[in-house]
């Protein structure tokens, strides 16, 4: 069941790529003066996830929580600059439910636990779920949703793919049924496609020259904490994402190619199959993905029994700052309309689930 409120992005905002640039700088700012919601206690913890590998992540529980929130964030982040993701906490702990933030593989303060490289889905899927199996055994309540947004939201609806894939999954702790379902914010779908549709104009170059500058940063910081597991000189190489994939992912996931790498992460293999409830916010404007996906998509989620599709006009990527007179007219305390459609539309599934 879909959110009732419209989408309505200020004139000058109706464009993707204003969007895109003008709410991550604004928000960068300017989020913690958008909401009265304090920021809530929260305690550091070390999750073993798939392959034993360690993630950092923080961990909220208000009293009587009523579900759990497991988050990450997109290509290039962590949990000490991504503002959107604590609003999202602070959101949500007010809101009533627990809420889990984590730094993905060799992000933030999980890169200083563990050499591991990301694997854009296929190992980062089962992190989800065995931070939920963790998650239950401290307290939080074993109804979990997996939130992410941009490649995040990417990672996790391979939570929910994964699923299928872990036979004796009541040995974690957990069942299928405690999880409950995903809700991701303009998640990759189909790396194949976007990134040369990014690099094919030249904001869209922009853009990727910006991801892969900190990229290369991110895998410095990297090689310093582990010198013996990253080539230097792939790192002076990798001269784009595609470059950085080849160059330092793929060959030590098994892969030829940068494109074989993308067909096997790709959502969009997957997506027919899922069956927890989802709630996937895309916007046709957004800059970083290929136009043609839209119609993919829609298409897929047409009659779809599990998977609620947003889908607007406007919002650019991960944007979706909303004008004020749309915000009055949805009585709604705050400018970030995508976070607000998702905890909405949490509300309508704990309602028609009890």
């Amino acid at each position: 069941m879909l959110c009732n409120a419209a989408y309505s992005p200020s004139l000058f905002l109706q464009n993707g790529v204003r969007m895109t640039i003008y709410a991550a700088l604004w928000g960068k700012y300017f989020w913690e003066a958008t909401t009265d919601c304090p920021e809530p206690p929260y305690k550091d913890q070390i999750f073993i996830c798939a392959q034993q590998v360690p993630l950092y992540g923080q961990v909220a529980i208000p009293n009587n929580p009523r579900g759990t929130i497991i988050a990450t964030y997109g290509v290039t982040g962590d949990l000490e600059t991504e503002w959107l993701l604590k609003f999202l906490r602070r959101k949500a702990y007010a809101a009533g439910y627990a809420v889990i933030l984590f730094d993905w593989r060799s992000r933030g303060k999980s890169a200083q636990l563990s050499p591991t490289i990301p694997s854009g889905g296929l190992y980062e899927g089962e992190d989800f779920i065995r931070i939920a199996a963790t998650a239950a055994k401290i307290g939080c309540p074993k109804k979990f949703w997996f939130f992410g947004y941009s490649l995040g939201g990417q990672l996790a609806l391979w939570g929910l793919n994964t699923l299928h894939q872990i036979p004796q999954l009541e040995e974690l702790g957990i069942t299928r049924d405690d999880i409950a379902g995903a809700a991701v914010i303009c998640p990759s779908l189909d790396s194949v496609r976007s990134l040369p549709y990014l690099c094919g104009y030249p904001v869209g170059r922009f853009f990727e020259s910006r991801i892969t500058q900190k990229l290369k940063q991110i895998t410095w910081k990297f090689y310093h904490l582990y010198p013996k597991d990253i080539d230097p000189e792939a790192i002076k190489r990798a001269n784009s994402i595609w470059s950085f994939d080849e160059e330092l992912v793929i060959s030590k996931l098994g892969f030829g190619s940068v494109e074989e790498y993308y067909k096997a992460t790709r959502v969009l293999n997957f997506l027919p199959k899922i069956d927890k409830p989802t709630l996937i916010i895309y916007a046709e404007d957004d800059p970083f993905f290929n136009p043609s996906i839209v119609p993919d998509l829609k298409s897929i989620c047409s009659d779809h029994r599990y998977v609620d599709l947003l889908l607007t006009k406007y919002g650019g990527h991960v944007g979706y700052l909303n004008s004020y007179l749309n915000q009055l007219q949805n009585n709604e305390p705050d400018p970030w309309w995508a976070i607000n459609r998702i905890l909405e539309w949490l509300e309508i599934q704990d309602s028609s689930s009890g």
